[in-house]
């Protein structure tokens, strides 16, 4: 097994005090964990066992990533300075101080991203026959070749700006690529800012006709630009981005149609504050003052490139179809209960009512699991109703067709669609729209919360009565995510679960206190205090007592404070946390019991699984999969649903997915307690949790 630092630039983390202004902080802070987080994405494309396409990959998610991350998080923290707010956060820290201290790391996470794909990644590339060219390298034939694309179909769309006294400061759209330009009239002397957009419509990297090789379009269009301005003598060209403000301002209290009011909102977003400005290392001074001016930006809002401009973009060669230079494809399996019963002319009712259904994604199907579920509630002539939540799905969503042929049929079709999914609203706004045209009733969930909980209900007229079909997930119905995001599933027709479900959509679709639950714990009420109830429970077994969460996050004050508690009485805390972690691990007197630890890959580990070796009746084991994650915006602000699972093979299921995630001779990293991360083992090897669970799934299919 091999122990190392998580690859950094070599200037990433600089003192102690800029990493870790707050050592002696009870907290990690929530923005500096995320840029950990995100420079463990980018350790992976560092990584040279990962395969090449792949590196670029990863990569390009740690641009997006990083994009996501200003346009929320960072936007925020500009709310804050600008309204002069200066209360710090849990960890010590005031909003101007995380905006500069984030600005710091970024542009040294930028640095390294483009040392990585300058001096590996396309090197790399080009080794295999594939090469990023600027123009300058191409021959005469490829030049015409080009020019003449350009002319026929980039040309025509272009629309350069220029400012002066008669044209103001053009407006930048937010992500959009820019060209800045000095432009200067050789008879008068006259100098003028003018501004080109790279169109989106187009490929960012054009092919080189008869070739396997690529060219960049602003390269492209650079090199055409006495198209754009005749006469005129070009005195400098930078290229440029802004990003702005993306979170949609909106108080659904106030808003009589919520609808109407998201797709305002989704208008306006447009126009949202800048926030960041991406710009070429070679931009003049007084260019990148005027923008800055212009944009009411300040310097610690800069982020210079050396070379390539919205690394995200790459996702483009990522995809080239090129199989050995990717990840040996994990066919996902229908699990054996379902196999059988699908050649044995069954239905998924039937198999759900011998027993309870586990299935694991994206190890196993989600087409023959989830889809094929609500696809044979819509079409059963025993099924009367659906109801279901969707949080994001997916533009060409089968689920969503499926329930609006089962409204076309006559059943009762309820769908909690979340208008404020971020980054989703415009689909779920079309979504909805759709739904409702087809006699889906469409509700928008409760005033000031989110709905987060993944859950349908299918309501079937048999023989003994009526019986209710339930699924709880850990991830959203989507099946494009579906195939890279791991996450688990559970179906059942168990009384119990199939009341509390009834109770929580009449909660969500009614007008009423909310219901006590006995197998759902639902959230904002009831979900955090039924935690840490648990975790004080499990302290009073202390040495003896045990518990593993399995998160994408974990953040709330009071959640970490019950953990401290718990390791302060001997408890065994084991943490498996992908992104955000506010909680110290292993500080002696405070978490010394405490470990915490983080598993990248190939899939995106996207399920919470709870377990309390004490939480159950009669003390013992207790486990949970659900929606939320231990942060404020989840146990406060969010309507998130946990269940529990009692079957004694699917309990056993999770306890090997954990017992793999959780093996120290796999590769994963460590958080230390001086908050640093490390990485141990190597990615792309067969001491791989993922890779493990793949093959054991394959090899594991009836339970």
């Amino acid at each position: 097994m091999t122990t190392r630092g998580t690859k950094r630039p070599s200037a990433a983390r600089g003192s102690v005090d800029d990493y870790l202004p707050s050592i002696d902080s009870r907290f990690i802070n929530r923005e500096l964990s995320w840029l950990e987080f995100n420079e463990r994405v980018l350790s992976l494309a560092q990584t040279e066992r990962v395969p090449l396409l792949e590196r670029l990959r990863f990569l390009a998610i740690s641009a997006s990533n990083l994009d996501e991350f200003y346009q929320v998080r960072v936007a925020a923290l500009h709310d804050q300075i600008a309204a002069e707010i200066t209360e710090k956060s849990s960890d010590g820290l005031s909003p101007q101080q995380q905006r500069n201290l984030i600005s710091s790391r970024v542009q040294r996470f930028v640095h390294e991203q483009e040392r990585l794909l300058s001096h590996e990644l396309l090197p790399a590339l080009a080794r295999e026959g594939v090469r990023v060219l600027r123009w300058n390298k191409l021959g005469k034939r490829a030049k015409d070749a080009l020019t003449l694309d350009y002319e026929n179909r980039i040309f025509p769309i272009l629309t350069p700006l220029a400012v002066d006294p008669s044209h103001p400061f053009p407006y930048i759209s937010n992500l959009a690529l820019n060209l800045a330009l000095i432009v200067r009239d050789a008879d008068t002397g006259d100098e003028r800012f003018a501004r080109v957009k790279v169109p989106r419509n187009f490929p960012r990297f054009v092919p080189v006709p008869d070739s396997t090789d690529f060219i960049l379009l602003e390269d492209l269009i650079e090199a055409h630009l006495d198209r754009l301005f005749p006469g005129m003598e070009i005195v400098s060209v930078s290229r440029f981005r802004v990003t702005r403000n993306a979170d949609l301002s909106l108080d659904d209290e106030d808003a009589e149609d919520l609808l109407a009011a998201v797709e305002m909102e989704l208008r306006r977003r447009r126009f949202g504050r800048a926030v960041r400005l991406e710009v070429q290392s070679n931009i003049p001074e007084h260019v990148l003052g005027l923008m800055c001016t212009e944009l009411e930006l300040e310097p610690a809002d800069v982020i210079r490139h050396d070379s390539f401009v919205e690394m995200s973009a790459l996702s483009q060669l990522a995809n080239l179809d090129r199989p050995t230079l990717r990840f040996t494809p994990w066919t996902p399996v229908t699990a054996g209960r379902l196999a059988a019963a699908a050649e044995a002319g069954r239905s998924m009712f039937e198999v759900i009512r011998s027993r309870q259904l586990l299935v694991h994604h994206p190890y196993e199907s989600f087409s023959s699991s989830t889809e094929t579920f609500v696809e044979q509630a819509a079409r059963d002539p025993k099924v009367l109703s659906i109801k279901m939540t969707m949080y994001r799905t997916s533009g060409d969503s089968q689920i969503a067709r499926h329930l609006i042929r089962a409204a076309e049929a006559g059943k009762q079709v309820a769908v909690v669609l979340e208008l404020k999914a971020r980054f989703d609203e415009a689909r779920n706004v079309s979504w909805a729209r759709e739904l409702e045209l087809a006699g889906v009733h469409v509700n928008y969930g409760l005033v000031g919360l989110k709905t987060h909980a993944k859950c349908i209900l299918v309501v079937r007229e048999e023989a003994g009565g009526i019986r209710r079909y339930v699924h709880v997930a850990t991830g959203n119905y989507n099946s494009v995510t579906a195939r890279v995001y791991e996450d688990i599933g559970f179906f059942t027709c168990e009384e119990a679960v199939g009341r509390d479900a009834t109770q929580l959509f009449n909660y969500l679709t009614g007008y009423g206190r909310e219901p006590e639950y006995q197998q759902l714990i639902v959230a904002p009420h009831q979900l955090k205090k039924e935690l840490i109830r648990l975790i004080h429970h499990e302290a009073t077994f202390e040495s003896e007592g045990r518990i593993t969460l399995k998160l994408n996050a974990i953040q709330d004050p009071e959640v970490i404070e019950a953990l401290y508690a718990a390791s302060a009485a001997g408890v065994k805390v084991e943490l498996v946390v992908r992104g955000i972690c506010c909680l110290r691990a292993g500080v002696p007197g405070l978490s010394e019991n405490i470990s915490v630890r983080s598993v990248l890959g190939r899939y995106l580990e996207h399920s919470r699984i709870y377990r309390f070796d004490h939480g159950h009746e009669g003390n013992e084991p207790l486990h949970l999969i659900g929606s939320a994650d231990l942060m404020i915006r989840n146990l406060a602000g969010r309507v998130e649903t946990l269940v529990r699972l009692t079957h004694p093979k699917h309990r056993a299921w999770l306890d090997t997915v954990l017992s793999f995630l959780l093996d120290d001779a796999n590769v994963h990293y460590r958080l230390g307690s001086d908050n640093v991360w490390t990485q141990v083992g190597e990615h792309n090897t067969p001491d791989d949790a993922q890779r493990q669970l793949h093959e054991w799934v394959v090899a594991t299919q009836s339970r």
